[in-house]
C-alpha cells in the first residue's frame, strides 16, 4: 500500500538533446524525510533536483507530490509547495535582503498585485526562523556567502502557504501539516567556511524538523551529508546505485562502486555519525 504524504520520482528518465542523464530513476522521500543525493560530477544529480522542482520534464516517468503528478500542477500551485535554493544566486539589481525575501511572496500575488501587510509578516518571520532579522535593511550584495545562503532559504520558506511562525514567538503553526512542502537545496556549503557550513547543516535540520519541512540535499560532500542526512541516494551515471538510511547505504563497497576510491567508513567518536576517509583510487 503506498505511503501518504510523498515526494516521488518513478522510473523517471532524462535526456538533454540526445545526451541521457537520468535512466529509470526511482526515489520516494516521505513527508518530513531529511534525503541526501550524492554521486560524482556528471551523475544527474542537479538535472534531478531540477524534475523535482518542474523545472525539467521527464522524458518519461512521473515526479508525484502526494500522489498528484506535478506536471499537472500550474506554476503557482507547485511554487506554493517546492521550493529550490540553487547552489548560487546571483541578481541584476542590488536588492533589500526585504526585498529578496519577499520576492518569495510571488505564488501568493496575483498578476501586478503587490506585497500586503500579511506577505510582509511572512516575509520577517523567515528571516526571523533562519536568524537574519537583522539583516533586513542591508543589500544582498553586501552580504556574505553564508548570509546569502540564509537570505535564500528564508525567501524560498516565503513560498509556501502559510510559511512558518518563529517557535520562540508563540504564533500558532499557518501550515496545513498535512501537505508536503519541499525545500530542494543545491551544494548547500559549496564556498562557505567551516563555520557557516556548520550553521547551514544546523539550519537545515532545524526547519526540516520543527516545521517538518522536507529537505532534499545535493551534495559532493559525503561526510556532510551523512551527519545531516537521515537517508541517502547514490547516483552512477544516471542511474541509482543505492539508497535508504545512511548507515545502511554508505559503505566503503557503495562508494566504491560509486566513486572508484577505496574508503574507510567508521563512526565518529564524538559525533557518532559516520566519516568517510578516501584511501586510494581503485
Amino acid at each position: 500500500m503506498r505511503e501518504p504524504g510523498m515526494l516521488r520520482a518513478e522510473q523517471v528518465s532524462f535526456s538533454y538533446d540526445t545526451r541521457p542523464v537520468l535512466d529509470g530513476v526511482d526515489v520516494s522521500v516521505q513527508t518530513g524525510g531529511l534525503v541526501g543525493v550524492l554521486g560524482p560530477n556528471g551523475s544527474g544529480k542537479t538535472t534531478f533536483l531540477k524534475l523535482l522542482a518542474g523545472l525539467l520534464t521527464p522524458a518519461s516517468g512521473h515526479i508525484t507530490l502526494d500522489d498528484v503528478d506535478i506536471t499537472t500542477m500550474d506554476r503557482r500551485t507547485l511554487a506554493r509547495r517546492v521550493a529550490v535554493v540553487p547552489q548560487e544566486t546571483e541578481l541584476a539589481f542590488d536588492y533589500s535582503v526585504l526585498e529578496i525575501v519577499l520576492m518569495g511572496r510571488y505564488p501568493h500575488l496575483q498578476t501586478f498585485e503587490l506585497e500586503g501587510p500579511a506577505d510582509l509578516a511572512i516575509a520577517r518571520r523567515t528571516l526571523a526562523a533562519t536568524g537574519t532579522a537583522h539583516l533586513e535593511q542591508r543589500t544582498f550584495r553586501t552580504l556574505s556567502g553564508g548570509e546569502k545562503q540564509r537570505i535564500v532559504m528564508a525567501s524560498a520558506l516565503a513560498q509556501f502557504e502559510g510559511a512558518p511562525s518563529t517557535p520562540d514567538r508563540g504564533d500558532p503553526p499557518h501550515e496545513d501539516t498535512n501537505t508536503t512542502r519541499v525545500l530542494l537545496l543545491d551544494e548547500p556549503t559549496s564556498s562557505l567556511d567551516l563555520s557557516f557550513q556548520l550553521a547551514t547543516a544546523t539550519l537545515i535540520a532545524e526547519l526540516n524538523r520543527t516545521y517538518r519541512t522536507t529537505a532534499v540535499v545535493c551534495t559532493h560532500d559525503l561526510n556532510f551529508a551523512a551527519g545531516l542526512c537521515r537517508s541517502l541516494v547514490l547516483l552512477r551515471d544516471g542511474r541509482v546505485v543505492a539508497s535508504g538510511p545512511t548507515d545502511e547505504v554508505l559503505t566503503p563497497a557503495t562508494i566504491g562502486a560509486v566513486y572508484d576510491v577505496e574508503a574507510d567508513v567508521h563512526r565518529h567518536e564524538v559525533t557518532r555519525h559516520l566519516t568517510v576517509v578516501p584511501l586510494a583510487r581503485l
